[in-house]
């Protein structure tokens, strides 16, 4: 039997949203193990001088509970 767990995060870049969802994957990716699928739940973006500074993206991460050992 699988048993999923979910967690929001957020993640940002000056770049783009997704670069922010791929820079977040990863770094979620380095303690989570078992990530099986992402949700972007909200994007957002700062403005300054009438350009984009920083784009935000909530996302909903999906990952597999490790089972107990026996």
């Amino acid at each position: 039997m699988g048993i999923e767990k979910h967690i929001q995060v957020t993640g940002k870049s000056s770049i783009s949203w997704k670069d922010a969802i791929v820079q977040t994957v990863q770094e979620v990716s380095k303690t989570l193990n078992g990530v099986t699928s992402i949700k972007i739940v909200n994007q957002c973006a700062k403005i300054a001088a009438g350009k984009i500074t920083e784009y935000s993206v909530d996302l909903d991460i999906t990952f597999m509970v490790e089972q107990a050992k026996q």
